[in-house]
């Protein structure tokens, strides 16, 4: 059976290919999607934020190390665990908050919610509320980009639970018939909404399922984001030479529930602590920084301030941005 990433002590890999800069750049956008999605889960409890609410904490270093590999033009396509891909690809963290409290200064006018953001301008193509619907949404961007033959990638990202799903399996099929440039990046985070993998499957590596369509992939770490962007970049060159898609089994994990409402009986208190003891993404790169001396603490201090500054702003910006006018209704609607 395949060895658990996440299972793998905590070592400091050796810095290739990434400079004091890119590692700080690293921590401040783990560091932005840590406290975005810890004041998301306080407005939740104030009742700001209604309905779903599935937080990316832990999860940091997955979105991080893939967009490092991505290029202009690239795409991405994820499922309802999204505001960490939406702050990673660049939208703001303002209109990603306005749109989680339903205000009208949100990225989809307050109508969208959690679950079903876009932003065009960042490429970015949805937070999908539906099981692995995703997938064969990513493969039809990815179909485009082949058409027009504009070098692009698509990054289409989805979970160990809807890998079972049939749908991602008529999409493989497609995607190597065609040879279409997407990345399957299944943020294998180990419990689905609440069921272990080992319970789930029977499948000990969730990417040679791709094999039986003739789809290359592997397993990355995704706990350690220089794993992760390494991986990512094997990836995005497999696709931009014509070869077809690529598959990455990114193995993580998530610290909170399946959503805000899921207490997570199905595992223990001991064994979350030992993951953020031992393999927190964002703790991993800040002892990079330090024992390698690009940063002191004081700068990393720094780091903190900014990024609570605009975690902040962007609560008050979404508290003071008024609701949708009733006419919002019907608007957007086809008759």
């Amino acid at each position: 059976m395949a060895k658990d990433a996440t299972d793998r002590p905590a070592e400091a890999p050796a810095l290739a290919n990434v400079s004091a800069e890119e590692l700080r750049r690293f921590y401040r956008q783990m560091l932005l999607i840590r406290r975005f999605e810890e004041k998301a889960g306080q407005l939740y409890g104030m009742g700001l934020i209604g309905g779903f609410c599935h937080l990316y904490i832990g999860q940091e270093a997955v979105v991080v190390g893939l967009e490092a590999a991505a290029e202009e033009g690239d795409k991405r396509v994820t499922s309802y665990r999204d505001h960490g891909h939406m702050l990673a690809c660049g939208m703001d963290a303002k209109g990603v908050m306005a749109e989680l409290t339903g205000r009208e200064g949100g990225y989809s006018r307050g109508k969208g919610g959690s679950m079903h953001m876009f932003s065009k301008e960042r490429h970015f193509y949805g937070g999908h509320g539906i099981v692995a619907a995703q997938v064969p949404i990513g493969a039809g961007l990815a179909f485009a980009d082949k058409y027009k033959g504009n070098g692009r990638v698509t990054f289409t990202y989805f979970g160990d639970g809807a890998a079972n799903q049939g749908q991602v399996y008529e999409t493989y099929n497609m995607a190597r018939l065609w040879d279409l440039p997407v990345v399957f990046v299944i943020e294998n985070n180990q419990y689905a909404m609440g069921t272990s993998v080992a319970r789930s499957t029977k499948s000990p590596a969730l990417w040679k399922r791709g094999e039986a369509y003739g789809i290359k992939g592997e397993e990355v770490d995704g706990m350690d984001v220089l794993a992760v962007k390494e991986a990512g970049l094997r990836a995005t060159q497999h696709c931009r030479s014509g070869a077809g898609p690529y598959i990455l089994e990114v193995k993580t994990y998530r610290y909170r529930g399946h959503s805000m409402s899921d207490p997570a009986k199905y595992r223990t208190r001991e064994e979350v602590q030992q993951m953020k003891d031992t393999r927190d993404p964002i703790e991993h790169v800040r002892t990079m920084l330090l024992q390698g001396g690009h940063a002191t603490e004081d700068d990393l201090k720094a780091i903190d301030r900014e990024i609570k500054e605009i975690v902040n702003d962007s609560a008050e910006f979404a508290k003071q941005s008024p609701e949708p006018a009733l006419s919002e209704l019907w608007t957007d609607i086809v008759a």
